[in-house]
C-alpha cells in the first residue's frame, strides 16, 4: 500500500509539473491530483481490513489450538509428561525373571546361611561330573627346609611342584590337604615338645597358588604357639575366604562340617584327630567356651557329625587324623574307628598323620586311605600320591584313582613310568583288599 501511494505521489507531481511547462494544461493540474489521491486512500483502507480479518482470524484459530493443548510448563504438564512415560511402560513387554530350579540354588542365594552353615560354591570343569582331590601333610613353617628351599628359588610356587602336579591340583574341583602347622608371628611354643611349626600369616596364598579348595586342622600343630597361635590361624584363613575343618573357636565351630555344592551335588567334610591319645594333649581339644581341634579318642561324636551330615548332603568325606608315625601297617585304633565312620554315613575316608604311605582299603562300599603320607612337607625323598575320586551328579562314586608322586629336596612331582609302577605296585603289595590297576584306578576285591 505504501508503494502505491508514493507511486500515485510521484505520478502527480510528474504531471503537475508537465502541465506546467505546457502552460496550455494548467487548469487540470488540481483535478488530477485530487483524483489520484482519493483513489489512493480507497485502496489503502481497502487492503488495511482485508489484513486486519485475516490477523483475527489467525490469533483465533491459534488461542483455540492452545487451549487444547497447553504448554508443558507447570506442574500439571510434569504429571502429564509422567503418565505418559507410565503408557510407554505399559506399552512394553514384561520381561521374566530367570528362575533357579537347582536344588541348591536358593541356598547358595542366601548369603547369611551358606555362612552360618559354612556352605560354598565350587565350578565344576565336566556338568556331568565332580572332580575330588587330596593330599597329605603340607608345611609352611618358618626355619624348617621346605621354605627356605622356596625363598632360595625365587619364592615362586612352581618351584615347590611340578608343572603338570599344579595342573592336576588345580584342576580339580575340590582339592583338600592337611595343614600341619599353625599362622601366627606370636605366642611361646608348646614346652618340651620336639617339633613346632608357625608360618608366617603372609604366606598362606601359597594355599590358593597350589589349587587348595579346603584344609584340615585336626591335627597335632594347630596349636604349636598356644592358644593365640590357633585364633591367628583361624582369621588368617578366613581371610582369604580359605574353608577349614576340624578346629574352631569353641567345640561348636570345631565340629561344624563344611559343604561345598558343585553340579547341583551338595559335598560334605568333617575333620578330627585321634592325636594325641591322652586326656590332656598339648594340642587342646575345643570345649564349649575354649578353642581348639576337633577330638575323636574315645568320643562318638564324631560319628554324630557324620550322621548329620549325611542327613544334609549327597556325599560325606571323612578326613581324620590317626594311627602311628612312620609305621606302615594301621593299628588297632585306626581299625577299629574306620568301619563305625562308614556306618554313620561316610562315603570316603581319608587318612593323615604317620607321615608315610598306608594302605587302600574299604569298609562296605566306602573307599579308604589310612594315610596319604607327607605331600610336601620336607626335604626328605619318599613316596607319596595324590587320591582322585569322580562322583556321579547324584553324589555316586563313578572312579578311585591313586596317582603317585615322589616329594624329593622340597619338591613334589607326579611320576610316571618305572617309578608309578614302582609305588603303584607297593600300594597294591600293602593293600590286600583292592585291586589297583597301571593307571592307578582302585577297585574293591
Amino acid at each position: 500500500m505504501r508503494r502505491l501511494f508514493l507511486f500515485a505521489c510521484t505520478y502527480g507531481m510528474r504531471y503537475t509539473t508537465y502541465m506546467h511547462n505546457n502552460r496550455k494544461k494548467t487548469q487540470h493540474i488540481w483535478i488530477v491530483f485530487l483524483i489520484t489521491l482519493l483513489i489512493t486512500i480507497t485502496v489503502g483502507v481497502g487492503v488495511m481490513y482485508v489484513v486486519s480479518g485475516k490477523t483475527t482470524a489467525t490469533d483465533t484459530a491459534y488461542k483455540a489450538e492452545t487451549s487444547e493443548k497447553p504448554e508443558a510448563n507447570s506442574v500439571t504438564a510434569q504429571i502429564m509428561k509422567i503418565d505418559d512415560v507410565k503408557d510407554e511402560v505399559a506399552e512394553e513387554p514384561a520381561v521374566a525373571e530367570e528362575s533357579d530350579d537347582s536344588r541348591f540354588g536358593a541356598i547358595l542365594a542366601d548369603k547369611e546361611l551358606c555362612a552360618k552353615q559354612h556352605i560354598y560354591a565350587a565350578d565344576a570343569m565336566y556338568e556331568d561330573e565332580i572332580k575330588l582331590l587330596f593330599a597329605g601333610d603340607i608345611s609352611l613353617a618358618e626355619g624348617y627346609s621346605i621354605m627356605g628351599a622356596l625363598r632360595d628359588k625365587g619364592g615362586d610356587i612352581s618351584a615347590g611342584f611340578s608343572e603338570d602336579t599344579l595342573s592336576v591340583m588345580r584342576e580339580a574341583d575340590v582339592f583338600m590337604l592337611n595343614n600341619e602347622f599353625t599362622y601366627s608371628n606370636r605366642g611361646e611354643p608348646t614346652p618340651d615338645k620336639q617339633y613346632t611349626f608357625r608360618a608366617n600369616p603372609a604366606n598362606v596364598h601359597y594355599l590358593t597358588d597350589m589349587g587348595v579348595d579346603i584344609v584340615s586342622l585336626a591335627n597335632n600343630h594347630t596349636y604349636d604357639y598356644g592358644q593365640v597361635s590357633l585364633l591367628d590361624t583361624l582369621d588368617t584363613l578366613e581371610g582369604i575366604d580359605m574353608p577349614y575343618v576340624g578346629a574352631g573357636r569353641n567345640i561348636e565351630e570345631a565340629m561344624q562340617p563344611s559343604y561345598y555344592i558343585v553340579n547341583d551335588t551338595k559335598i560334605a567334610f568333617v575333620s578330627a584327630t585321634q592325636i594325641e591319645r591322652n586326656d590332656n594333649p598339648d594340642t587342646k581339644g575345643a570345649t564349649k567356651d575354649s578353642p581348639g581341634t576337633f577330638r575323636c579318642w574315645f568320643n562318638d561324636r564324631v560319628l554324630d557329625v557324620i550322621k548329620e551330615a549325611d542327613d544334609n548332603s549327597d556325599y560325606v568325606v571323612a578326613y581324620i587324623h590317626w594311627g602311628t608315625e612312620l609305621e606302615e601297617n594301621t593299628d588297632w585304633a585306626q581299625d577299629e574307628l574306620a568301619p563305625k565312620l562308614a556306618s554313620a554315613g561316610a562315603d570316603l575316608i581319608i587318612g593323615d598323620h604317620p607321615h608315610i604311605l598306608q594302605r587302600l582299603d574299604y569298609a562296605g562300599n566306602t573307599p579308604i586311605i589310612f594315610s596319604m603320607g607327607n605331600y610336601w612337607f620336607n626335604s626328605k625323598t619318599q613316596d607319596t600320591g595324590l587320591l582322585e575320586v569322580i562322583l556321579n551328579t547324584d553324589g555316586s562314586t563313578k572312579t578311585v584313582r591313586f596317582i603317585p608322586a615322589i616329594q624329593s629336596g622340597c619338591r613334589t612331582a607326579i611320576v610316571s613310568g618305572e617309578e608309578q609302577t614302582r609305588i603303584l605296585n607297593y600300594m597294591q603289595s600293602i593293600s590286600p583288599h583292592v585291586s589297583i590297576d597301571s593307571d592307578g584306578y582302585i577297585t574293591k576285591k
